[in-house]
């Protein structure tokens, strides 16, 4: 028997364990999102066991699949709050995938950039030598530090220097537009 908030949707019951099994996501993942607010939490059985059903993997799903186009769990959050509200107008969505997109490509010139910097030091020391006479160690050993890329500033991103100022959680100055959408 089922104990607990609500009765689990659909026919098809999970543990978490096969959950995790059926979607390719880790048991704690699946904790951290139910903490997180972007899974609901799952019923329990009598004996204390979580019990998911074919939402909750439909949903895990789609979380997977923003976290591979390394959303943020802010953007998640704004996107699930549309998927449960299918009246909801989507023009905030496309601004969301916009903005994302040109974080995306801000990245790419930062790891360009980054590119350019480790062929240049690459190219001091083309001959294999002792430790001492190594170009790339005495140039690293001697140069400033290059100006500090954004992922240094924002370790804690979903992709280091990709959002400015940004963290997984954006400022709340910049959460404001997410925060008058539709919420499930």
């Amino acid at each position: 028997m089922l104990s607990g908030h609500r009765e689990v949707s659909r026919a098809i019951t999970m543990k978490i364990g096969e959950l995790a099994c059926h979607t390719g996501t880790q048991v704690e993942t699946i904790r951290y999102y139910e903490r997180a607010g972007l899974l609901p939490k799952a019923a329990r059985t009598d004996g204390n066991y979580r019990i998911y059903g074919v939402a909750h993997a439909e949903r895990l799903r789609f979380i997977r699949n923003c976290r591979s186009l390394d959303m943020t769990l802010d953007e998640i959050r704004a996107l699930l709050g549309f998927k449960d509200s299918p009246t909801a107008n989507c023009g905030t969505v496309n601004e969301l995938l916009d903005e994302h997109i040109g974080h995306v490509a801000s990245r790419i010139r930062e790891l360009r950039q980054l590119e350019r910097q480790l062929k240049g030091l690459r190219e001091l020391c083309e001959e294999a030598s002792d430790a001492g006479h190594c170009g790339i160690l005495n140039e690293l050993a001697q140069t400033a530090a290059p100006q500090s890329t954004q992922s240094e500033a924002t370790a804690g991103g979903h992709v280091p220097g990709a959002h400015k100022g940004g963290t997984q959680s954006r400022s709340k100055d910049n959460t404001k537009s997410l925060k008058t959408r539709p919420f499930g």
